[in-house]
């Protein structure tokens, strides 16, 4: 059943269920890439979604493969749970490079692992985070095919009619988090080209669930009657579920030199009109602050979609999704997207 098609989830383990669904697609491209696949930083805000998808698909396949998750697994409900859905858990300190040396052999990985939020408090372990683990993960499965999480943040800010940057726009990444980000990216780049390691580049922008993302962020500044700041006036944004397809389809895709895929939502959105879309839905007037620069943190994705084809979720069942669960009040994750940041300071 395809997503629009379903009804919206009213607890979290029915979304969880949702963002764990995977495609046709999505069990084609796991045939296409036998084996094992481990799922490095998979404790994070979609790790675990995307562990449970590449589970669900490995059974439908039925080749006996195991999915591995790893993490530190602070919260151990977390590491239950990915259990219970027949995903195997190592848990473990990526910043430990011993501890890398001993996680399980494997021909996939999804590199997960970073940080962002903490930066300006911390930017040392941002590097390491983002830094230093690829390089041990980076050797540790030089062999492998490793699909890397980055982020459209190592793009500079673009102009809003050109429609966003492109792959081949020249980085100009603006703060310590995206400079860290594009260390990340080169680690890998720099395993391909000393390894021959078969690499993706994911330049995601803008993961939302119900319970956190751009939308929801709006949606409880609506709720709270705080003013909605427009400087950061436009936005990509995709459905964690199709950003966790993404990823997974991405896998018989890796090469070397790596090729790099801009993930998201291939519209332009207008953050103004999004909360007076919200507004209505929640019965609430926005409130705004400020104007609109002419510039913003956009993706263009042509070549995600000529490879992997349209994101399912459509704007408007995520907009009526994200009014119904924040609306009533249930469950969120408490981390705010800080969307509207422009000096890259997190």
């Amino acid at each position: 059943m395809s997503v629009a098609a379903r009804a919206a989830p009213q607890t979290e383990a029915e979304l969880d269920d949702l963002l764990s669904s995977p495609g046709t697609a999505t069990v084609e491209a796991l045939r296409r890439a036998p084996g094992d696949i481990v799922v490095l930083g998979a404790g994070g805000k979609m790790g675990p979604t995307l562990a449970r998808m590449a589970a669900r698909a490995a059974a439908e396949i039925g080749d006996g493969r195991r999915v591995i998750a790893v993490s530190r697994y602070s919260n151990k409900e977390t590491a239950r749970a990915l259990e219970r859905s027949g995903v195997a858990v190592v848990a473990a300190d990526l910043l430990d490079d011993a501890a890398v040396e001993r996680l399980p052999d494997a021909p996939n990985v999804v590199f997960m692992a970073g940080q962002k939020f903490g930066t300006s408090d911390a930017p040392s372990r941002t590097w390491m985070m983002n830094v230093v683990v690829p390089a041990y993960c980076s050797s540790r499965y030089a062999s492998s095919r490793i699909v890397v999480f980055s982020t459209g943040n190592v793009y500079p800010l673009t102009p809003v009619p050109t429609g966003g940057a492109r792959e081949d726009t020249p980085p100009g990444p603006v703060g310590e988090y995206a400079a860290s980000c594009l260390g990340r990216e080169r680690v890998f780049e720099h395993a391909a080209a000393t390894h021959g390691t078969c690499v993706a580049i994911v330049r995601l922008n803008y993961a939302i669930d119900l319970r956190y993302g751009v939308l929801t962020d709006l949606a409880q500044r609506i709720l709270r009657r705080d003013p909605i700041p427009l400087a950061m006036g436009h936005v990509n944004v995709i459905w964690q579920g199709d950003a966790n397809r993404a990823a997974l389809e991405l896998l018989p895709h890796c090469v070397a030199p790596p090729v790099v895929v801009n993930v998201t939502g291939a519209r332009v959105l207008r953050v103004r009109e999004l909360a007076e879309e919200l507004g209505r839905r929640l019965g609430v007037e926005p409130v705004f602050e400020g104007a609109e620069a002419n510039d913003a943190l956009l993706s263009e994705t042509t070549r995600m979609r000529e490879l992997l084809g349209e994101p399912e979720m459509p704007l408007q069942l995520m907009l009526d999704w994200v009014a119904q669960w924040v609306g009533s009040g249930k469950p969120l994750l408490g981390k705010p997207t800080h969307f509207e940041t422009r000096d890259g300071a997190f």
